[in-house]
């Protein structure tokens, strides 16, 4: 069932739906709400394709009505609704449609698509897989018109896979797959007018082999915004899009020597200025634009980074964030003006703070955990950052856990001969005595812009290394070069030539942790999972 939950008192409120009084819809995998919350839209049977992506059945419940309806039999991809909760656009077998929820009119939106050719408003699989998104459409804020990108996949080779399912004999899966330096697919940019029922391919410009790898329309129904990106990922184009006319100008131009990370911060204001974040100053911070580009105000700044934008309160001019300005293993929420005035920290404890803030930010919900405190989640005021009420706290986890008689993890910083600073942590046995020498067992994972070294609460791992201590190892783990949260030179430096610094930082800890009096220099191990197998 979808339950309503009151988000000062915490309390009950209603039932919005359930399956036991609408024997259609057999489970809730996901739903989504229009804008206006009258309605829902819940998947049930999903069926995984890559990562990310699935097809689903689709209903649709008319809260007041209590109402259930199928607007399609088919298992479709990444349904939405548009502005006004009217329409429903969807992806079917690589095809974009709109169906009209009213009048029950479906109207099929793309003609071309074809498996393994052609695919409209969902993204191949490479856009999913590095770009980490799916749905390659988008409603304007009226529900008039739906930007969407094409991905031509014709030249790209294709990669077999035996799967082996249950059968007797396996089958066999043919999909289209670029490896590096292959041709990728080639993408473009269209834009559907429901109104006239026509069709307007834009022409981004000169651009060779590219990427566009997010559309999100504007508050002016007239302008979406496009982000373009070359295949090497160091120049990122961002784009305003005249829909009537067809035209487009560049309002903004990222460069990075190394490569441009992809935002999904970009927020539009009532005005049509806009907030994004970069990393331009080598750190990644909060910047205005006005709504033609221009650089009205950088609002953060300092040499640390911005891990999450969570929105800007039009009320009150307040931008909510969460940073690593306490340390880059800490994690805390802020709010500051959008004229860089009045920061505030709004969480206390030091560790992994995260929030999730109502619709009209006058409260979020704090999620709070550190290497020695279990999670705890507490309903605060954004105003002050004051806890209202504790909503959740596990001191029946910590209790459990201090029966195990565990050592916690020592943060430190360790420094190589070579002079780079990396971020630490060791767990020791626990009748440990400095005078007896100790083999090491080193984790890392490594990857680009990862952490493993975070003030959190433990994950299954971590019990797994309490008990290697249990047994007499410490257990050490080191975030070295290319790791993130420490400015963008630190993770960019690996560009180009992954595993070589990276290994380097492993052995170079290696032989500073192995001079320590208390380390059996002979008997350090390391293993890594993934990236950090690699």
């Amino acid at each position: 069932q979808i339950d309503l939950y009151d988000f000062a008192t915490l309390e009950k409120v209603s039932t919005l739906f359930d399956t036991k009084n609408h024997s259609e819809v057999s489970s809730i995998d996901s739903y989504t709400f229009d804008k206006n919350e009258k309605k829902i839209l819940i998947a049930t049977k999903s069926n995984p394709i890559f990562r990310h992506s699935f097809t689903a059945q689709y209903f649709i419940y008319d809260i007041s009505s209590k109402t259930v309806n199928s607007f399609t039999s088919n298992a479709i991809q990444e349904p939405t609704f548009s502005a006004d909760g009217t329409k429903v656009a969807y992806a079917f077998e690589n095809n974009l449609y709109v169906h009209d929820l009213s009048s029950g009119v479906k109207i099929q939106i793309t003609q071309d698509g074809q498996k393994n050719k052609i695919i409209n408003g969902i993204t191949d699989w490479v856009y999913e897989e590095e770009f980490a998104f799916v749905k390659a459409y988008d409603w304007n804020v009226t529900g008039t018109k739906i930007a969407y990108i094409k991905f031509d996949e014709t030249e790209v080779p294709e990669f077999s896979m035996d799967m082996y399912n249950e059968g007797l004999y396996p089958t066999q899966t043919v999909f289209k797959y670029p490896k590096a330096g292959e041709k990728n697919a080639i993408v473009s940019l269209h834009i559907f007018d429901l109104k006239s029922g026509t069709t307007k391919k834009i022409n981004l410009g000169d651009y060779k082999d590219f990427y566009i790898p997010r559309i999100k329309w504007t508050n002016d129904a007239a302008v979406l915004s496009v982000q373009v990106m070359n295949r090497h990922q160091n120049n990122l184009d961002l784009h305003f899009v005249d829909a009537n006319a067809g035209t487009t100008k560049i309002v903004l131009n990222e460069k990075d020597a190394a490569y441009v990370d992809v935002t999904d911060n970009l927020t539009f204001l009532k005005d049509n200025s806009f907030i994004w974040t970069s990393e331009k100053d080598g750190f990644n911070h909060i910047y205005h634009y006005d709504k033609s580009g221009k650089l009205k105000k950088q609002i953060t700044s300092g040499k640390w980074e911005v891990t999450n934008y969570y929105g800007f309160d039009e009320k009150s001019g307040m931008i909510y964030y969460q940073s690593v300005e306490n340390g880059s293993i800490n994690r805390d929420v802020y709010g500051i003006k959008v004229d860089g005035k009045s920061k505030m920290r709004l969480s206390s404890k030091t560790g992994t703070n995260s929030a999730t803030f109502s619709p009209n930010f006058q409260y979020f919900i704090n999620t709070y955990s550190s290497a020695t405190s279990a999670p705890t989640y507490t309903l605060n005021d954004s105003k002050t950052g004051a806890v209202v009420k504790t909503i959740v706290s596990n001191e029946a986890v910590e209790q459990k856990l201090a029966k195990y008689d565990v050592t916690p993890k020592e943060f430190f910083v360790l420094t190589t001969e070579k002079g780079h600073q990396l971020n630490a942590w060791m767990i020791k046995p626990k009748n440990f005595d400095a005078t007896k020498k100790y083999p090491v067992f080193m984790y890392q994972y490594s990857g680009p812009g990862s952490q493993q070294v975070d003030n959190a609460w433990n994950s299954t791992d971590d019990y797994w290394f309490m008990m290697l201590a249990q047994q007499g190892y410490i257990v050490a783990c080191v975030d070295g070069r290319g790791t993130g949260f420490k400015g963008a030179a630190f993770k960019k430096c690996t560009q180009k030539e992954l595993g070589k610094f990276e290994v380097e930082d492993q052995i170079d800890a290696a032989k500073v942790i192995g001079k320590y009096n208390y380390v059996d220099a002979s008997r350090i191990g390391i293993f890594g999972w993934s990236y950090g197998g690699f």
